[in-house]
């Protein structure tokens, strides 16, 4: 790119324009990632290599939290830096409110290029996301494969005029997981999740999503191949995240920790420390105000979320004192409202209507028994099995209030909502979410019915 510089009436000489030096930012997004599954937080399943080198050179947060577990909430709050009540995809398959503005605008406004390839359902209307939709990664989340290619992904990043911020969408591991490679996993030797029934059908369902995980893993590792290839990796900012939990009961759409605790690594050659962690409490909706405050943006008057840069610069230890949760359960099943509060330690969850069972069409079969699913072979256990009978009816029939003390119960088995020693925590945590949702003009259960936008 040239520039012409005007000296004096008749001198006009050619120069080279300044090259903006601020970082590109790659994104590379999972889709259902259960994030214990990670060999780097803790998984024993896999070893999981290219993701665990973005830890080993980079930070690991092990407190960010999706404030809705469904993709279509997750990806609209990362975009937009606000809560699902208030930008309005506050349902799976719902959309955005037509008026709003998105990270699109936002990065793009202060010089940088704002790209995506991969899953692509929440990138409508055009006009609250202005992404340059790049071929490359597969866009369908249900599509039985995800052959992808990077030469488009290469060419968009290798344009130097500006910086960019190049969101990579991974399809993996959502279902009906039939990506992969199964033979690398021996199904009687995986270890389960704690509130799961371990049953043959759950196992071998099981083998079939960390062959996903393996092949998201393997996304990654290209991703920063391309990176080391193309000479950018120095300039780069790499943030890996897991998005909600995995599509198994307990996990996604529900609102504890197996579905709202995500993972999230930050690379950042020269100004973030290698394997560093930080416990601060960041949600999905805190990332679009920081990449603009890494590009050097102002702050965007409204935004629920606000920077966490301090903490990924190692100059502060906290970020936010809550996270918070909120839960609409049609049109996946029956309306089932939910809201949740955290802080550092203890998570408070208020189901709005405990007095009917939870039900979860995509996960769920009702009492049908013959049908081949994992809960259908979880029911069959439980009648001869107390822990599994347990475990299914802990997912079916919730009291009206929870409360965790996840430091020593991180699988949320004991509910201390009773216990007089926690009364005064309760109280708090439950006056600051009332608050929450009277800001966010959360009507509670009047939220989860049908909307004419659900398809």
């Amino acid at each position: 790119m040239i520039a012409l510089i005007v000296l004096g009436q008749n001198k006009i000489i050619a120069q080279k324009a300044i090259k903006d030096v601020r970082p590109n930012i790659i994104i590379i997004m999972a889709d259902d990632l259960d994030s214990r599954q990670i060999s780097c937080y803790g998984g024993q399943n896999l070893k999981t290599t290219n993701i665990d080198a973005l830890a080993k050179e980079g930070l690991r947060f092990t407190n960010i939290y999706t404030s809705e577990a469904m993709c279509v909430p997750t990806r609209a709050s990362l975009f937009t830096g606000l809560y699902p009540a208030r930008h309005g995809a506050f349902q799976n398959h719902k959309s955005v409110n037509d008026t709003l503005k998105s990270v699109g605008h936002y990065l793009t406004d202060v010089g940088y290029r704002v790209g995506l390839t991969g899953k692509d359902h929440v990138t409508k209307p055009k006009s609250v996301f202005p992404f340059d939709i790049i071929n490359g990664f597969e866009p369908e989340c249900v599509s039985p494969t995800d052959d992808y290619q990077l030469e488009d992904v290469k060419k968009y990043i290798k344009l130097d005029t500006k910086p960019y911020c190049l969101f990579v969408m991974s399809i993996n591991p959502h279902a009906p997981w039939t990506i992969g490679d199964t033979t690398e996993f021996n199904p009687a030797k995986l270890q389960l999740p704690k509130e799961w029934v371990d049953t043959p059908m759950t196992r071998r369902q099981y083998v079939k999503y960390l062959a996903e995980v393996r092949r998201l893993d393997n996304q990654v590792g290209d991703i920063t191949k391309l990176l080391k290839e193309t000479g950018q990796d120095k300039n780069t900012i790499v943030i890996f995240m897991g998005e909600q939990g995995a599509q198994f009961p307990g996990g996604k759409w529900n609102l504890w920790d197996a579905g709202q605790k995500s993972s999230m690594l930050i690379k950042w050659p020269g100004r973030v420390k290698s394997s560093s962690v930080t416990d601060a409490i960041v949600q999905y909706e805190d990332i679009s105000p920081t990449l603009i405050d890494i590009a050097g943006g102002t702050p965007i008057p409204g935004l629920d979320g606000k920077s966490f840069l301090p903490v990924v610069l190692a100059k502060s230890k906290t970020a936010r004192q809550y996270a918070y949760g909120i839960h609409n359960n049609i049109p996946a099943g029956d309306a089932y409202p939910i809201r949740s509060i955290r802080d550092d330690r203890y998570k408070l969850i208020l189901n709005l209507s405990s007095e009917k069972p939870y039900f979860n069409k995509a996960l769920m079969n009702g009492e049908d028994k013959n049908k081949k699913t994992v809960w259908s072979s979880w029911l069959i256990k439980a009648d001869k099995n107390q822990e599994a009978k347990r475990l299914t009816e802990r997912f079916v029939n919730r009291p009206p209030v929870e409360f965790y003390d996840t430091l020593n119960d991180p699988s949320e088995f004991s509910n201390l909502a009773a216990d007089p020693a926690h009364q005064d925590k309760i109280k708090e945590l439950k006056k600051e979410l009332l608050e929450w949702m009277q800001q966010q003009k959360d009507k509670g259960a009047e939220m989860d019915i049908g909307y004419s936008k659900n398809p």
